[in-house]
């Protein structure tokens, strides 16, 4: 019998559709108001079907805070997914509130101040909240700080140097030409290739309001070309995991055009690309 090899990507994205999740082993804890309401050993990671990032389910029984119904939220248009490849997803852009599986809406409340949360209608995660990242005012694993959202223990970053020739352009004016890129791998995003400023037309760019946190490189600004926002970014003070790209310039393959030797990189589509 000939046996088919299975591409490790494709098993991935079709398991997107359903409900998963993995417990954890780490101590998960969240403030609200200034007080710790979640502290646990118990903590279940949990993607909801197209989510692409977990969240972190929690034993009812380790709150230490009210959990009451949620309010009854009026039927609202569906929002445009991003897409990852053919697949339609829900990326950290798409709320919390946006279900795609069954169970029943409550608050997490104490002291006044609330968060939501959502118990799934699923056996294997009975007697667990799904909680909202956003909602709750800190997270910690063990005692470090977690920003953006929960960890994928599946999920890592590699970053390797290299000497590529790598130019990018936008309207056929080249803004970067390097060939000393730090290249960044965090399947199933593409490549990013994260630019020296001296190689970069850093007099096209200005620097735009936007921040937004990674869980696995940290905080990241943003930088402007005229007539198209936020075509790059850096991180200033990333997380230890990514301290080799501080202050390097990425620009997003789906927004610019990228050669690498010679040859130009398609356009992938991803959450980032124009909807």
């Amino acid at each position: 019998m000939d046996l088919m090899s299975i591409r490790l990507r494709d098993v991935m994205m079709r398991e997107l559709p359903q409900l998963r999740h993995e417990p954890i082993d780490k101590r998960i804890r969240a403030t609200l108001g200034g007080a710790t309401v979640i502290d646990t050993t118990r903590a279940l990671l949990v993607w909801e079907p197209r989510r692409v990032v977990p969240t972190y389910a929690v034993p009812e029984a380790d709150l230490d805070a009210e959990v009451v119904a949620g309010e009854a939220r009026p039927d609202a248009p569906a929002p445009e997914l991003p897409h990852l490849g053919d697949l339609p997803v829900l990326d950290p852009s798409i709320p919390f509130s946006v279900r795609s599986t069954e169970g029943e809406p409550l608050l997490v409340r104490r002291d006044g101040r609330t968060a939501e949360a959502f118990r799934a209608a699923d056996a294997d995660l009975g007697g667990y909240l799904i909680v909202d990242f956003d909602g709750f005012d800190a997270w910690f694993e063990e005692d470090e700080p977690n920003v953006g959202h929960p960890r994928d223990p599946f999920h890592r970053i590699d970053i390797v140097h290299g000497s590529r020739h790598v130019r990018v352009s936008v309207g056929g004016e080249v803004i970067a030409d390097t060939r000393a890129p730090t290249l960044l791998f965090e399947p199933p995003i593409p490549p990013r290739y994260y630019l020296p400023r001296e190689d970069v037309r850093m007099d096209l760019l200005a620097p735009s309001p936007r921040r937004t946190f990674c869980a696995y490189k940290g905080e990241a600004s943003y930088l402007s070309l005229a007539g198209e926002p936020d075509v790059a970014w850096y991180y200033p003070a990333p997380l230890r995991e990514a301290a080799e790209v501080t202050d390097r310039i990425a620009f997003f393959n789906e927004l610019v055009d990228i050669e690498v030797d010679g040859a130009r990189l398609e356009r992938p589509v991803t959450p980032w690309s124009k909807r």
